[in-house]
Order: C-alpha cells, then structure tokens, then sequence
C-alpha cells in the first residue's frame, strides 16, 4: 500500500481518506473503543518476534524481564545506553522497609501503614493512594525476595530524611550495583541478557487500541537520536516501558519547570532523557505531574553528578551533625525532614549553606572508616577544621551566632530531644563538640522526576481518551507517575521499581497472545 510522502508516520492515504473504524487526530486514531491509538500500519514482516519486550535496564527493568522470564516468556531486554544500570546502578544503595527483621532487633516500631503515611506526607498528599500503599505493603517482602532469590547483601539499618524511624537497609555495596549486578547474573541464568545501544523510537499501538510491538534504532550512538538502524520487534503479549525520568533532560526539565532548566547539575546519569515518555504520551498514556522535579539536597558544588557526598552527608551530618546557614551562622531545617523541605530551605536561605560533623560524630556513624574519609578530602568534596572558629573563618560565617546555635544544639542533646525543629535523634548521638571538624557544602542538584505515564495498581499504563489500560503495555519505575507526589523519600525508590517492576514482569508474561 502507499505510503503519503507528507505523513512522517507511515499512515496512508486510503487511511487518511477513508477512515473506516476510526477519524484521524492530529497524528492519532480514535479507535471505535474510545482509546487512542497509533496510526500506520503494522510491519508486513517484523524483524523479531518475542513474547515480553522490556525497554531499561535499571532496578525496574530488570525486575520485570526476571519475573517475565521466569514465568516462561520470551523476553528481549533493550538498553540504549553503552551499560546497563542506568541510574539504578549509581544511586545510594539503600531501599525502604517497613516492619523489618533489623528493625526488630533494635527494638523499632514500625509498619507499612507508617511508611505510607510518611510518603504522603513527603509527597504533600498528592500520591495516588493505591500506588504508594502498594510499594508500602509490599516493601518488606521485596527487600526478602532480594536476599533470598538474588542473594543481595545488606550491612544494616540507614535513617533517612522524612521517614519518621530507621527504616531503610543499606546495601553493602554502598550504590545500587549491589541489586543490579545480581538481577543481570540471575538473568544470565534464564537466557536473558541485555542489548545495549538498542533506542526506543516507536511503541507500535495499533487500531484496535492494542500495543504489538516496538521500533528502536540498533547501534545508537547517545546522544545523535537519529543515529543506528531500524529494527521492528514484535511483543505477543507486552511491551514493558521502564526507561527511567528526564533528570538529565534539560529541555524537557524546563517545560515543566522552567527555573530547572539550562545547565543546572543533576545527579543522573546522561541516558535519563524523555524521548521515550515522548512516545509514550504520542501513543495516548496519560502524563501525571510532570512539574515535580526532586532536588537531591544532600549534593556538593564541590564534585559533578551524585559523587560522594550524598553518604557523607545524609549518614553523617543529617543524624550526627548539623546545617548551618552561612550567611546567618544558625541551623535552618531539621537536617533529617524529607528531600523537598530540605532542598527548598537552603535555596531559601540563598544556597549557602554547609553540613558540619565532628569526630565523634563522625566515628558513630561509619565505625570511623578514615580511609573513605580520606579519600573524600583528598577530592576537595569534606573539608577538615581544627575549630569552630577556623570553619566560621574559612566559610565567612558570624562566629557569634554560629556558637550560639552549636551550644543550643548541645544542650537539646542532652536533654534528649531537639527543641528548635524536633529531628529524631539516634539514641547514640553525642554532642557536637569534637575536634577534628567536618565540613561539606550544599547546593541542591536535580535528582529525581515524580512525574510519568500513569498507571494502576497492576502497572498497566492507563489511555488518556478512556482511563482505562491500554491493551499490552505496562510501565514500571521513575517513567510511571503518581507513586511518590510532590516529593519521593530517600530509599522508596528502590522499593517503588522492584515492587512495579516484578507486578509488570508478571503481568506481561501473563497477558493473552494478540495473535
């Protein structure tokens, strides 16, 4: 049949002319069911047939093809980048878990109901409830099923900002590699393995509203979008999207929030782009809260990306330590709140601020580990002082105001609970008040998109016509929306991507054949 030269999507003039069972809109059908759909014809020929196409291959990604594999589906995994991990691979090596052994065993209440209220809070209430008690509920079972099906490793309980109790276990690893090179061994094991440099260019929807197969570029060369050969796959029974957010998207970033565009630095890795939410929403998914861009407020202008500080900071200052604005010598925030309340009060206070730990402080959070100290000061990222006076020297803050606020800080220690912004308190912290003293600067960098494809319950992504779930595709991860609100807490991550990412594998696996 031929194709219109004027139409860059392949629909046809009969199509365009004759419209049977649907009118053509601006690029899409409206099927006779109501959804949305994907004009152009299906391949005469496709290149490949599997049963499951999974597109990323971070902590979502991963999760599904397992659980799409071991459920006895064909599975192509597809990765556009030259490794697999994306930003699962560098992030901070710790994922939520209510209701813990470890948590037991330190004599901690806790429950998933806790931890859904503290991620509503976080995310000003703006979750869809449903999404984020799923991740609650099945939190504990996730990080069970990471110990006892991948053999992950953890080496104890992290407290991070805004969950109300220690909750989070923290990855021997000490980043997300410690998840991810497991998933990929025990992938490697069923026959799946990923391909990398292959780029999503289509989700292939078709009229009668079902998705049936994608278009991606093999060989692509990031970032030239136009580079590689086209390839068509067919997915008999789904398509899986868990190909991250556009942190490192300036342009995209800017549409949703125009103060983060440019180059403002971001903790992500630079494959975290948007053409594959583009093409999501082209094919008729629905976009959620795109305008909820985290900043990670734990960062240092000292280093590029995530770098070092963020374990410096959160597992040190936030618990140990304590912020101090610069410009007025005085604490600002409770150093353990959530991600958005901190990174918006030392924008608020000019982006001038600094985390400060001592020795001691230093010594009950990491066992006293001086060789990764010292390696974080040989890189300029923590700063060493012999005074309080030579930090308020160094750093041009009001010696006055700055002893006054370490002394008030003192005394709330030892009356056991902190007066001026009510942080939890470890019960072996100790005074602030033992030289050598440790220093990091902050300044917030762009960490983590809220926003995505929206999605239900059983991670299947819902049409933008009808609300329903469209036929054959799901969506796991940082690309699906409404799972965290305004702001996701430091470890839920972790927990969101394997708990969808497992819920998508199996799902798809399980999808009837569209043939």
């Amino acid at each position: 049949m031929e194709k219109s030269r004027d139409d860059p999507r392949g629909l046809s003039r009969r199509q365009m002319l004759g419209a049977g069972a649907s009118t053509v809109l601006g690029g899409l059908a409206l099927s006779a069911s109501g959804a949305f759909a994907q004009t152009g014809e299906l391949p005469a020929e496709w290149d490949e047939t599997v049963d499951v196409v999974v597109v990323g291959t971070g902590f979502a990604g991963l999760a599904a093809a397992y659980e799409a594999a071991k459920a006895g589906a064909s599975v192509a995994l597809l990765e556009k980048m030259r490794t697999p991990g994306g930003n699962s691979i560098i992030s901070g090596g710790v994922i939520a878990a209510a209701g813990s052994p470890l948590q037991a065993e330190r004599g901690i209440e806790d429950s998933p109901q806790s931890l859904y209220e503290d991620m509503l809070r976080a995310g000003l209430r703006l979750n869809q409830p449903e999404l984020a008690r799923t991740v609650a509920e099945k939190s504990m079972e996730t990080v069970q099923w990471t110990i006892d099906e991948l053999g992950v490793r953890y080496a104890g309980l992290v407290h991070m900002g805004g969950h109300s109790v220690p909750r989070s276990y923290g990855l021997e690893a000490e980043s997300g590699s410690g998840i991810i090179v497991p998933q990929l061994q025990k992938l490697k094991e069923l026959g799946v393995e990923p391909r990398m440099r292959m780029l999503l260019k289509r989700i292939i929807r078709d009229e009668d509203g079902r998705v049936k197969g994608v278009l991606v570029h093999r060989n692509f060369r990031h970032p030239d979008l136009e580079s590689g050969t086209p390839m068509t796959i067919r997915a008999s029974r789904a398509v899986v999207l868990a190909t991250g957010g556009f942190g490192a998207d300036p342009a995209f970033r800017a549409l949703q929030d125009p103060r983060l565009g440019g180059d403002l630095d971001t903790t992500n890795q630079p494959g975290a782009t948007a053409e594959a939410l583009r093409e999501a929403l082209s094919i008729g998914c629905i976009l959620v809260q795109p305008s909820w861009i985290q900043l990670g407020p734990w960062a240092s202008p000292d280093e590029r990306g995530f770098g070092r500080a963020p374990h410096f900071v959160q597992e040190v200052t936030a618990s140990y330590g304590l912020w101090i604005d610069t410009l007025t010598g005085k604490r600002f925030v409770n150093e353990n709140a959530d991600r958005k309340t901190r990174a918006d009060a030392i924008l608020a206070a000019g982006n001038k601020a600094i985390a400060i730990a001592d020795a001691a402080g230093y010594a009950r959070a990491t066992g006293g580990d001086t060789e990764d100290l010292a390696s974080m000061m040989s890189a300029g990222v923590v700063r060493e002082y012999a005074s309080l006076e030579a930090i308020a020297d160094a750093h041009q803050i009001p010696l006055e105001p700055l002893l006054k606020t370490i002394g008030a800080f003192n005394r709330d220690l030892d009356a056991g609970a902190d007066r001026a912004f009510g942080r939890y308190l470890p019960a072996d912290i100790g005074t602030v008040a033992t030289p050598p003293f440790y220093v990091v600067r902050l300044s917030p960098k762009i960490h983590h998109t809220m926003g995505g494809c929206a999605i239900n319950a059983d991670a299947q992504a819902l049409d933008i016509r009808s609300g329903a779930p469209i036929a054959g595709l799901y969506a796991a991860g940082e690309v699906a929306g409404g799972v965290h609100g305004a702001s996701r807490l430091g470890s839920c991550a972790y927990a969101d991507c394997l708990v969808f990412g497992r819920i998508a594998g199996r799902n798809a696996a399980a999808a009837p054949r569209w043939d």
